[in-house]
């Protein structure tokens, strides 16, 4: 049986209920479903995995908008231009400017910091390609903001957002790393399995 979670009060909100119910019916009518609850949060950095290919956009949007979460994501300052600009922040992108040394998480800390609600979206793995290790800006963000990480999986074998609770980061990166990857195992299984990232090819759902 196909479930699809209430979004809780706290958490940002967007869109009405016709977008909603439409882009839920869109989701559901693809064979997909979303397994566990979502965390009743103002705040927070939610990070998904795997990401190896554009679809994974396509069903995450789709979910999104099902849910009626507001998102918000990163996006380069020199994008913010003329007539562009209503467009990126009505669709949830924050300008970051990405050649500051150490800079860019201090930006992001100090945009959280200024809203009463925002979640916070980043892919860890940072490619859609094979990667070599996870990148720690969702953490980082997540430390010096003082918010917890919440944790998505898709499931392409089983068609299935998993919502995988959440994680309070204590300021040891190796060790909590070593945790929320674990959150993963055998929740994940990818669109594209030749691109799946090093870190989670030994945590990978099996057949």
């Amino acid at each position: 049986m196909q479930y699809f979670p209430e979004l809780p009060n706290q958490v940002p909100h967007r869109g009405t209920t016709f977008s909603r119910a439409l882009f839920k019916k869109m989701f559901l009518a693809q064979g997909w479903s979303i397994e566990g609850e979502l965390p009743n949060l103002a705040k927070a950095v939610a990070i998904i995995a795997p990401h190896t290919s554009n679809i994974d956009a396509w069903y995450g949007f789709l979910a999104i908008g099902g849910l009626g979460i507001k998102i918000t994501v990163l996006g380069k300052d020199s994008l913010f231009k003329p007539p562009f600009q209503p467009l990126l922040k009505w669709a949830g992108l924050i300008p970051v400017t990405r050649d500051r040394i150490n800079g860019l998480t201090e930006q992001v800390v100090h945009f959280i910091e200024q809203q009463d609600q925002i979640w916070i979206g980043m892919a860890p793995e940072g490619t859609r390609k094979k990667a070599e290790k996870i990148k720690s800006g969702f953490y980082q963000i997540a430390l010096k903001a003082h918010i917890p990480i919440v944790i998505f999986a898709f499931d392409f074998d089983q068609k299935k957002i998993h919502s995988l609770g959440l994680f309070h980061p204590t300021g040891h990166y190796e060790q909590d790393l070593d945790q929320i990857m674990q959150r993963f195992a055998g929740k994940v299984s990818a669109h594209t399995p030749n691109w799946l990232s090093l870190p989670l090819q030994n945590l990978v759902k099996k057949r």
